[in-house]
């Protein structure tokens, strides 16, 4: 089973990052090296440039890809339900929640152009022509594209196109250029993609359920403590947790009360009132850990 995954750029550290978590290795390599083994004999990784990630995976040099959705659906078609999936479809399997940024239209502040509507006759410039084509098919927006490889927000100032297509993270770049955003075109993110024909295979099933667990346990913590048994009510209120908190008898007394031990996953943002609420019911002996991966 192979995973392309980017060589470089942005998307290559948090990708490494995500497969380390995700309990999947990578054996050290020279640079400039195209393969790379795994702790898991059954899985290699492939090095590649995230706008070719894409075509690697629907040409069968790979299996699974991580790559952005602006670069999957310039390259072709994407999926979400592979029954749905056509020849030369990608399967979209999980959104990996980082490398986020949009794709927008967007042309001079103060411009001729100030909504879609007056793109009629005009250029629109953009490294996402296919992308492009289809939205303005879609607005029903009649403008001509053209393709260029960098600096594509300068083209509205040198007379090249009336306005541009390009990702935005920030927006900085677009202020600096004088860009004002006109529209929406694509919400981008990293995502896990595979072919039709591979996603049913159990490594392909274990492989997301690895980086789903990763995606799953971020943001959240394990709390753990010792609460009075006549007070556990109070503490579930506090705590419900994910599907409840687990309980377990510590010590009891004659009457049967005495002390429990909670367990329970809590959201990450909500640990230091949480502490303050459990306290006040009784709970002690706290303690806070972070979940490297959460399996549903």
């Amino acid at each position: 089973m192979r995973i392309a995954v980017p060589n470089k750029g942005r998307l290559h550290e948090p990708t490494l990052s995500l497969l380390e978590r995700a309990g999947l290795h990578v054996e050290e390599t020279a640079d400039r090296q195209l393969y790379a083994e795994t702790v898991d004999p059954d899985v290699t990784v492939l090095f590649a440039r995230a706008a070719d990630i894409p075509e690697y995976v629907r040409d069968g040099a790979a299996d699974l890809g991580v790559t952005g959705l602006d670069q999957a659906t310039e390259s072709g078609g994407v999926v979400s339900d592979p029954t749905d999936a056509a020849e030369g479809d990608l399967v979209d399997l999980l959104d990996l929640t980082y490398g986020s940024c949009r794709l927008v239209l967007a042309a001079p502040e103060g411009g001729p152009v100030a909504e879609v509507g007056d793109l009629a006759g005009g250029t629109v410039a953009t490294e996402f022509p296919n992308v492009t084509r289809a939205y303005l098919d879609r607005v029903g927006a009649d403008a001509d594209v053209v393709t260029v490889t960098g600096a594509t927000e300068l083209t509205p100032h040198v007379d090249m196109a009336d306005a541009i297509v390009d990702i935005t993270s920030t927006g900085t770049t677009l202020t600096v250029n004088r860009l004002a955003v006109i529209d929406e075109v694509l919400d981008s993110s990293v995502r896990l993609f595979a072919r039709p024909d591979v996603v049913d295979d159990g490594k392909v099933r274990q492989i997301l359920t690895a980086f789903d667990s990763v995606l799953a346990a971020d943001g959240r913590r394990y709390l753990m403590m010792n609460a009075p048994k006549t007070n556990l009510d109070d503490v579930k209120d506090v705590i419900p947790g994910l599907g409840g908190p687990t309980v377990m008898d510590v010590e009891a007394d004659a009457d049967g009360n005495g002390t429990v031990a909670v367990h329970a996953v809590v959201e990450e943002r909500d640990v230091f009132e949480t502490i303050t609420e459990l306290k006040a019911v009784g709970a002690s002996g706290i303690l806070v850990t972070e979940i490297e991966r959460l399996v549903k």
